[in-house]
């Protein structure tokens, strides 16, 4: 078993719904990413998604936009993005890692190196916003048979037939983007993700998280009351932006403490 199904199958046991934050690697600082990672896992995150920089991302808005422009500006790719997992797991050997980013960085890094350097860097996990399930079976196989899930994006806009082709190949969990537009963007409507999480796990069997709009804990707390897992990006990214170089960890650490006790509030409710 992954350490994310694991982690999954430990909060589900709790019915306690997993936490989830993102960070660009790299940044506001090069050389602080290790530390904020660290210090989120000691709040409460149960998984973390570390975006590899990339110049178009093409699913984010503004604010990762403009994180993965600072990072790249420090020089920031694959090696040292796995260097940092590796930091992170001299400390950490518990909390799940996750990969998010786009083909590219991957591809010029070298599919089959890459599988093996993330592997031995302690990373569990990949999403690439940009690899379809149908045009991956074979990155999906060599990830498979390294152990490491590959994860998902549905939206909104996903068919039925999209839906079972994720569920055929996704492993760890599925990201559903619950608003059209890139992250960041709009105003999340709880009651619409509530009404499409039933027809995903039709054909979905790894658990489901939610992202794209979660800005608070009230917002994580309500859609705890649906989804297994929040995702929180933007937010974060653009708190760490403020933040100076010896309080910026600290920050993010008081951040996913907030969340964290908003869903362990929710998780206490439902207790029997």
């Amino acid at each position: 078993m992954s350490r994310i199904a694991a982690t999954f199958r430990a909060l589900h046991e709790q019915r306690r719904t997993a936490l989830i934050p993102y960070v660009t690697a790299g940044d506001p600082y090069a050389d602080a990413s290790v530390e904020i990672m660290l210090a989120m896992a000691e709040a409460g995150a149960d998984v973390i998604e570390l975006g590899v920089p990339f110049s178009d991302p093409m699913a984010d808005g503004p604010v990762i936009q403009k994180a993965s422009e600072r990072a790249l500006a420090k020089g920031i790719g694959m090696l040292q993005v796995l260097a940092m997992v590796r930091g992170f797991r001299a400390v950490n050997d518990r909390t799940p890692v996750v990969l998010m980013g786009y083909a590219n960085p991957i591809e010029r890094y070298g599919i089959e190196r890459f599988v093996i350097d993330a592997k031995e860097a302690g990373v569990d996990g990949v999403l690439v916003v940009d690899y379809p399930p149908e045009e991956c079976e074979a990155f999906a196989a060599l990830l498979h048979d390294a152990g490491l899930d590959l994860i998902f994006l549905l939206a909104p806009t996903s068919t039925e037939q999209r839906m079972k082709e994720v569920g055929r190949i996704a492993r760890g969990y599925v990201y559903y983007v619950s608003l059209k537009g890139v992250t960041g963007a709009g105003h999340l409507d709880t009651a619409a993700v509530a009404q499409m999480l039933p027809r995903i796990r039709q054909h979905v069997t790894v658990p489901v998280g939610v992202g794209f709009g979660i800005r608070d804990a009230a917002t994580a707390k309500a859609l705890a009351e649906v989804a297994d897992a929040v995702v929180i990006g933007s937010r974060i990214v653009q708190l760490l932006e403020t933040q100076d170089r010896d309080r910026v960890a600290d920050a993010g650490r008081k951040f996913i403490a907030s969340v964290r006790e908003a869903l362990d509030e929710h998780a206490q409710g439902v207790q029997p």
